[in-house]
């Protein structure tokens, strides 16, 4: 059997490998961003998802052709609850970027110098501060009144919190001092000291509740309750680090800029500093993890951000997290427990997913009791056994991983495990393809972990989100066969039979109501979403976004598909030119449309339905939606920048041309492309021109 990608070393993996590497990263990546940020209940350790997202990056370095639209690295957080309203962030609330060592800070600095064309004289100064293990929050001021709080959410949209925030400590009502700007969106951390952390959980113990496993996770808890005296009974802190939305800017420096937030009222926390290049900050990091027992708050690492607000400004951002900042992490902390039962579960694409099933350890504090094992080739290469004593690991606030056995505690007469080559839910036969790391049931829809799976993502939050209709319910109404399909969902209220829905136990006039109500709001439905909706493999959210809008409308996107079952034809070409399909999804995406059992679903669904065509917003910037092919030497950026600058403003950054290019820009000893352009009578502009479009020449 061929090697299980997950098990080599990225420099070793063949492109295919590759591919299934990131497919599988992706997936699990995006499973551990929804348990984390939105459920609030994660099930790996911070080291353990600092470790997935580091081969991920690795992978795409290394493979940058393969790097999918769905990638983790495009991804902050996890979309907003529906508890409460939704807040959409004027600028994107990122994430950072992680250092393990302090050799790859000192990388970090050095593609800062790289990017920037900074001499190697040149000191580059960082601001280094504490960061803190709470939650993200931004607020905004009107007239220096506090207007507006809320979540990270997604990084894009979040949840309007205000009450709560009104209610935690260093959270001014109104700014005062000099030069406050008209409008301005403070963004920072929310923490519980581990005092107050201690006698909540005795207080809960003494009235017979369950305890919190942390701070952070009792503080996210606490922000997001419906009753605000609830959040104002928790004592919770908020140290200011950051700012969105200003009018007018302020400060030349990040550290000016914070102490400018602190003369207007906001706490900044006191053990940041202003170092004079990487040693001076790795110093500090130093000094903090020695001192982190005795802060009274909860951190699990250093915050290094470039001084210099113009340089930050340069450097922008990449995917999900700016180029400027990155965060240094503490290392992991351990225990030993007992493995008492492997499991495994099924997934919507018929994934076998081992779940290991632990003793109960308490682990920094934390009590956890599972993890996932990830596949059958990661249980063989740490020899893994029902009864072993096995070493977990995790950092921060959430459930471990396995690090390895102790195998002179093994018992006597332990077996290897034996990974199931048949799914444990319908029966049907398990198979794993070559290149991949995982078993999947044959099943399909006629599994039911599959099928109720599947129609599980169909009504979620990020798909058609139908409100009253859950997991429970969905289990519930295929078991009765009142829903095979997606379009029996919008024929539910027609098929009750004999037992109304409403006289079902758990359900009431009223609520049986509110689903049916809530099934019709969603007849109307964006195409991104709709596209996102039918689960086709590997066509996760940015990726249906990017298919809604090339082709626009769903009867151009289904005709397409189904044309381009012929490889030959111009529609397969068109499929495979969009940047960010490769091969591999295409296919995937084109098999999907040739089955004709998926067919008639989406046949179907489409007569119950009516996705929008997709609209194009309407950017502020002459580049909004062009796109621009990039060649020879740029005298006033590096190349880097020249395609940040451009996509921060809209465009879409290709690397070839062809007729669907809008504009080259040809630096010095411009090449092939330049004249591929003159060929295609695509517009070039000079480096110059380049500048003057874009209003800064």
């Amino acid at each position: 059997m061929a090697a299980n990608p997950a098990n080599l070393a990225v420099e070793a993996l063949s492109p295919a490998q590759a591919a299934a590497e990131l497919e599988r990263l992706a997936a699990e990546i995006a499973r551990h961003d929804r348990l984390y940020h939105h459920d609030d209940a994660p099930e790996i350790g911070d080291a353990a998802y600092d470790r997935l997202r580091r081969r991920n990056d690795s992978i795409e370095a290394r493979f940058p052709d393969l790097v999918r639209p769905d990638s983790p690295g495009l991804r902050v957080g996890a979309a907003p609850s529906e508890a409460f309203a939704k807040v959409t962030h004027s600028r994107p609330m990122l994430s950072l970027g992680n250092a393990f060592g302090d050799d790859e800070v000192r990388e970090f600095v050095e593609r800062v110098r790289r990017f920037l064309g900074l001499g190697e004289g040149e000191t580059i100064d960082l601001v280094a501060e504490p960061k803190i293990d709470g939650a993200s929050a931004a607020l905004r001021y009107e007239q220096g009144r506090f207007v507006l709080g809320a979540t990270r959410g997604d990084g894009q949209t979040g949840e309007d919190i205000t009450a709560n925030l009104r209610r935690v400590h260093e959270v001014p009502p109104e700014l005062t001092g000099d030069g406050v700007p008209d409008v301005i969106e403070v963004r920072g951390e929310v923490y519980m000291p581990l005092a107050d952390f201690e006698a909540l959980n005795q207080a809960r113990a003494a009235a017979g509740e369950p305890l919190y496993a942390n701070p952070r996770n009792s503080c996210a808890g606490s922000l997001r309750q419906l009753d605000a005296r609830i959040t104002a009974s928790r004592n919770l802190h908020f140290f200011a680090y950051a700012w969105g939305e200003v009018s007018p800017p302020f400060g030349g420096s990040h550290k000016d800029a914070l102490d400018r937030l602190a003369a207007w009222g906001f706490r900044v926390n006191p053990r940041t500093e202003l170092c004079g290049g990487v040693e001076q900050a790795l110093a500090v990091y130093a000094k903090l993890a020695a001192e982190r027992a005795s802060l009274g708050y909860d951190i699990d690492g250093v915050v290094y951000k470039v001084d210099r607000l113009d340089w930050q400004q340069r450097l922008g951002t990449v995917s999900r997290a700016p180029r400027w900042a990155i965060a240094h992490k503490f290392p992991a902390e351990r225990a030993t427990t007992t493995l008492l039962a492997i499991e495994i579960q099924v997934g919507r694409t018929g994934a076998l997913t081992p779940v290991a099933r632990l003793q109960p350890v308490t682990v920094g504090g934390v009590v956890v009791s599972n993890a996932t094992l990830h596949n059958e080739d990661e249980i063989a290469r740490k020899d893994i056994r029902v009864g072993d004593t096995v070493v977990v690991q995790r950092a921060g606030d959430v459930i471990p991983q396995v690090v390895e056995v102790v195998k002179e505690k093994r018992p006597k007469g332990a077996k290897a495990y034996v990974f199931p080559h048949e799914c444990p839910v319908c029966g049907s036969r398990a198979a794993r393809e070559e290149g991949e790391a995982v078993w999947r049931c044959s099943g399909g829809l006629v599994c039911p972990a599959q099928a109720v799976e599947r129609l599980r993502h169909f009504v979620s939050r990020d798909a058609f989100d139908i409100e009253g209709l859950g997991e429970k319910q969905i289990a519930a109404f295929w078991a009765d066969g009142l829903i095979r399909n997606p379009a029996d969902i919008f024929r539910l209220e027609a098929r009750q039979g004999d037992e109304p829905i409403a006289k079902r136990e758990g359900w009431g006039e009223k609520s049986a109501e509110n689903l049916f109500k809530a099934i019709e709001e969603r007849r109307h439905i964006a195409l991104d979403r709709f596209v996102y909706a039918l689960g086709i493999r590997h066509v996760g959210e940015t990726t249906a976004r990017l298919l809604a809008r090339t082709y626009g409308s769903w009867e151009r996107f289904e005709g397409q598909m189904r044309a381009a079952k012929d490889r030959d034809s111009e529609a397969y070409r068109e499929l495979i030119d969009i940047d960010g399909i490769g091969p591999k999804m295409a296919d995937t995406i084109v098999d999907f449309f040739a089955e004709p059992h998926n067919v008639e679903v989406v046949e179907e669904l489409a007569r119950e339905t009516a996705p929008a065509d997709f609209e194009t917003p309407q950017g502020a910037t002459p580049l909004a939606g062009k796109t621009v092919v990039f060649t020879g030497t740029m005298a006033a950026m590096t190349r880097a920048e020249a395609k940040a600058r451009a996509e921060a403003l809209g465009a879409k950054v290709a690397g070839s041309v062809s007729s669907k290019t809008d504009f080259v820009v040809a630096g010095a000893d411009a090449g092939a492309k330049a004249a591929k352009a003159r060929e295609l009578g695509v517009e070039t502009l000079s480096e110059a021109e380049w500048l003057e479009f874009l209003g800064a020449g």
